[in-house]
């Protein structure tokens, strides 16, 4: 018996489930509501629009022909090869696509609809194009430029080209993910793709910048590398989580990308993972319908941040020689998390699966409890492991031991590490040499390792003037201040003892570590204000964030960067959710003048404007919030006026509410419970 052809004709359903082959909703220019069709495949819904193995090792080439009617775009993978008119219907066009490379089923595409585009070539001659909904092809631009810069750097990086003759980014009116990496034609929600140059924040403009730089990202980790099956999800997403910062850094190198990535990955991955309902990063997948419970945090932003782990430790040339072994090796290929570590152990010359094994198979991750003594000229350390548990309450049986890298650092090294050990065991004792008694001493510099880090009291205590003086790196004082809240909220250490220190950020300049600390005072802020030292509290925070604000003011400076621009708003903003009474009344009178006209509020400064006058205003306000276009009320902001609670949550119920989509709902909603008046 030899090879055979098997053909089938099939109907099948333009549905409305946002998967498979679907209907999207979209609103043309006239003012005309219009639907366009858009596929969603990943993990497991090719199958919605075509007979198929759907699965991510069964790969094959695809022949795409659509008939779509002629005033519409329509777009596929690979470009268009032919176009001629339907015979039988003028109305209607046929279009046929080249063949794709061998792909995975989930990574197939097409769209129907109405968009305008922007376009230019890369470096390389590689067609890009920006699809936007018609009459906002400006908002493309920023897109087009990250991409014509993003995708020459991968080819470096990777030591290989761009596999396809295009690539197309399309934003999507209705659309449940943030973005979808579609083999030449990736799909992203509109948030995530266009940047309106009058209207969008910094922070929005970042965003897209760092979504842009993932998706792109899979074109090869993912798309032309894949993995074999769902259980190495995590693969394709962490590692492209990872690297989407790396990207980011070298197109942007003034966005101080990885100081962020400390905050919104790697401290967000710490705190998920300590929770006892964590998963491995590497979970076995028996059925498709556990897919979707993988695509999380764990995944993407542990995964990263053990990925920068590993990197750091092989260090980037490394990594890089491993990566394009792999890449190449494996072209058009499905792989097991094994197989990268194989070639990046054989690139760098260290145990990587060992290590990493104990990284990925096993939940959660340990604390190092650190102390030490002085012995004539040397810092003598003791460091022990255990796993760390969000609620302190570690079980006395668990025998978890990680195999850890660890660096050193001190007052008179900084930046250079004096010591870089391998924990191997449950404790260790280590060395260091021509320390000074009154020099701070630092594990973990840079906060790269993923684990967090318990030191003595006088240790604690000798570091503090590194913070006050910023010889200790941003990511380093953000990392301290985020592991004493995570240990004061385990109760493995006082709340007493992070107060204690907190004035030492008093003199503090950088955005990152303002956002972090922000976050982590209003999470505990949520038990505290049910108690009767909530205004004290207040009272703290107001304190600590005087200083950055005077210096900042309300009005851009000449020239400041964009990290300036979102540490206004982080830091007026939490002024007022304070109740500080300059910064409220400022709120007020700036936005009577944004809703009057007379003045237009900048773009930064409108959220933490709109939170302030809301949680201090009534009513009024909150009917004049409703006439310009506000893409999110905060119910967390109405803590002092219960009723506009209960209309936000109508409003944004509200099937009738204009420019609230179903899948915002939740966004707009989560506040409420923790809110003391909800």
């Amino acid at each position: 018996v030899g090879p055979g052809k098997l053909h089938f004709s099939f109907t099948g359903i333009l549905n409305d489930k946002m998967r498979g082959f679907y209907r999207s909703k979209y609103t043309h220019p006239n003012g005309e509501t219009r639907h366009g069709a858009v596929t969603q495949f990943e993990a497991t819904d090719a199958r919605r629009a075509f007979p198929c193995w759907d699965e991510p090792a069964v790969k094959a080439t695809f022949d795409v022909t659509l008939v779509v009617p002629k005033d519409r775009v329509a777009l596929s993978n690979m470009p268009v090869e032919s176009e001629t008119a339907l015979e039988s219907d003028s109305n209607l066009k046929v279009l046929k696509y080249g063949r794709t490379p061998v792909m995975s089923t989930y990574l197939l595409a097409f769209v129907v609809g109405e968009f305008d585009y922007v376009e230019a070539k890369d470096a390389d001659n590689v067609l890009v194009r920006v699809y936007t909904p018609l009459g906002k092809k400006e908002q493309g631009q920023f897109a087009l430029e990250v991409s014509c810069k993003t995708l020459p750097f991968y080819k470096n990086y990777f030591k290989l080209g761009y596999p396809l003759p295009k690539i197309d980014l399309i934003a999507i009116p209705d659309f449940a993910l943030g973005a979808m990496e579609n083999w030449g034609l990736v799909t992203y929600r509109e948030t995530a793709l266009l940047v309106d140059p009058e209207n969008s924040s910094s922070s929005a403009k970042q965003w897209v910048a760092l979504v842009v730089g993932h998706e792109l990202a899979h074109q090869w980790f993912g798309n032309l590398v894949t993995m074999e099956w769902w259980t190495h999800l995590w693969l394709n997403e962490g590692f492209a989580s990872f690297i989407e910062y790396l990207c980011v850094d070298h197109c942007f190198p003034e966005y101080d990308i990885w100081n962020q990535f400390a905050s919104t990955d790697f401290t967000r991955a710490l705190e998920l993972d300590a929770l006892k309902n964590s998963h491995a990063i590497e979970v076995p997948v028996g059925h498709p319908s556990e897919i979707d419970e993988i695509f999380d945090a764990i995944s993407y932003s542990k995964g990263a941040s053990v990925i920068r782990m590993l990197h750091d430790y092989i260090g980037d040339e490394s990594f890089k020689k491993g990566l394009s072994d792999y890449l190449t090796k494996f072209s058009h290929k499905n792989t097991f998390t094994e197989d990268l570590w194989a070639s990046l152990e054989q690139a760098s010359g260290k145990p990587v699966a060992a290590i990493m094994n104990t990284w990925t198979k096993q939940m959660g991750f340990p604390v190092l409890k650190v102390s030490d003594k002085q012995e004539g000229s040397n810092r003598v350390l003791t460091i022990t492991q255990e796993k760390f548990c969000a609620d302190g309450k570690g079980d006395a049986n668990d025998s978890s031991l990680w195999k850890v890298p660890v660096k050193i650092c001190t007052a008179s090294s900084p930046s250079i590490p004096v010591k870089i050990l391998l924990l191997e065991e449950k404790s260790a004792t280590v060395v260091l040499e021509n320390v000074k008694p009154e020099d701070w001493v630092k594990v973990n510099p840079g906060s790269v390792a993923f684990y967090r880090t318990q030191y003595s009291t006088t240790m604690l205590e000798a570091l503090l003037p590194g913070i006050r003086s910023h010889a200790l790196s941003p990511r380093d004082r953000l990392g301290l201040q985020n592991d004493l809240f995570a240990l004061a909220m385990a109760g493995t250490i006082s709340a007493v003892d992070v107060f204690k220190v907190l004035p030492a950020f008093e003199t503090e300049d950088n955005y990152t570590v303002w956002s972090d600390l922000a976050t982590n005072l209003a999470n505990m802020a949520v038990p505290l204000q049910y108690t009767d030292f909530f205004d004290s509290f207040k009272a703290f925070g107001c304190k600590l964030f005087d200083k950055i604000a005077q210096k900042l003011g309300w009005d851009p400076k000449p020239k400041e960067s964009h990290l300036d621009a979102m540490l206004r708003g982080l830091v007026l903003g939490r002024l007022g959710t304070y109740g500080h009474e300059a910064t409220v009344a400022e709120a007020r009178k700036r936005f009577q003048a944004h809703a009057e006209g007379s003045t237009i509020l900048p773009a930064d400064l409108r959220g933490p404007t709109y939170t302030v006058v809301l949680k201090h205003g009534d009513d009024e306000v909150f009917e004049q919030l409703l006439k310009p276009k506000v893409s999110q009320v905060n119910l967390e902001s109405s803590t002092r006026a219960p009723v506009l609670v209960v209309k936000s949550v109508q409003l944004a119920r509200s099937p009738l509410t204009p420019g609230v989509l179903m899948v915002e709902w939740e966004t707009l909603a989560a506040p409420e419970s923790r809110n003391t008046q909800g």
